[in-house]
């Protein structure tokens, strides 16, 4: 947290939105700060970014979505606010309803590219996991359709559940069984999904930086890029013994990144005087994913 995730993924998208015919950038951290970078209100639908006509950001609100999502299944199966209640309850629903609209993306294909500002390591990885997660819970419960069908009917009905309600269930299921096949093989496709690693030259972000690495391998998950975030140039000529430590320290990890990753393509991007807030800074900041930073 804090290495500059969300201004990463702002530059990109805005970089990107100067090459493709429409770009999304959706946040999937339950911590949304894209209305803070972008400097206006952004919505959980795609909200058009003001100054950039092909450019929309979205910020997912799981708790909100899961309560509304489960209390329309509740009211059409007759089960009250059971669902409701539980689905609010629920671990890793912030990860299960950012997946839900990667699905929504998918089957409108409404954008030519979707960037995800994704939340600190250990969420992310659990919303890298979900599909694969997903796709055994339905097999599972496939599976336990065909051995105990009679006794989930029977217990459907008690719940309330109308005629035919399982086996409409069960066809869902299906449906969405394949679509998150669909999804997990756009993720593992080189050619589609990469995964841009934002870090900041210091010892723990490194070590953050190289488990996440080894585990997006770990799911078949391209990434050749990592940006290192908040380096400090101290100005020419300056006294400031704190700044030269500094850069000292930070040398040191970068050099350590270079010879660590010779394949990877290494950005490297300044420690700003002001806040990155709002369509100008952002542009300006951008502009030194692709032409590097010179003090």
């Amino acid at each position: 947290g804090g290495v500059g995730k969300t201004t990463s993924s702002c530059s990109i998208a805005i970089e990107l939105a100067k090459r493709r015919e429409s770009v999304l950038l959706i946040s999937t951290d339950p911590a949304h700060n894209l209305s803070d970078a972008f400097n206006q209100k952004i919505e959980s639908t795609p909200t058009q970014i003001e100054g950039i006509e092909n450019l929309s950001a979205m910020e997912v609100e799981g708790k909100a979505d899961t309560s509304k999502m489960a209390s329309m299944m509740g009211d059409q199966l007759g089960l009250g606010s059971l669902l409701e209640d539980f689905g609010s309850a629920m671990p890793g629903i912030d990860e299960a309803m950012s997946f839900a609209e990667v699905l929504k993306l998918v089957t409108s294909l409404k954008f030519s590219v979707v960037v995800f500002d994704t939340a600190p390591t250990g969420h992310t990885l659990r919303f890298l996991s979900f599909p694969d997660l997903l796709e055994k819970a339905l097999s599972k419960m496939e599976s336990m359709k065909g051995q105990f069908g009679g006794m989930m009917k029977q217990f459907g009905t008690m719940m309330g559940m109308p005629e035919g309600g399982d086996d409409l269930m069960m066809s869902g299921m299906a449906q969405t069984r394949e679509l998150t096949r669909k999804v997990n093989a756009e993720f593992k496709n080189p050619n589609l999904t990469t995964f841009v690693c934002v870090c900041i030259p210091e010892f723990l972000s490194l070590y953050e930086t190289e488990r996440l690495l080894q585990q997006l391998a770990k799911f078949q998950i391209d990434s050749h890029t990592i940006i290192i975030n908040q380096i400090l140039y101290p100005e020419k000529g300056g006294d400031c013994g704190l700044c030269k430590a500094r850069e000292a320290m930070q040398n040191k990890y970068i050099s350590q990144v270079d010879l660590l990753y010779p394949d990877f393509h290494i950005v490297k991007m300044p420690l700003m005087k002001n806040e990155i807030r709002g369509i100008t800074a952002l542009n300006q900041f951008s502009g030194y994913l692709q032409k590097p930073y010179i003090p």
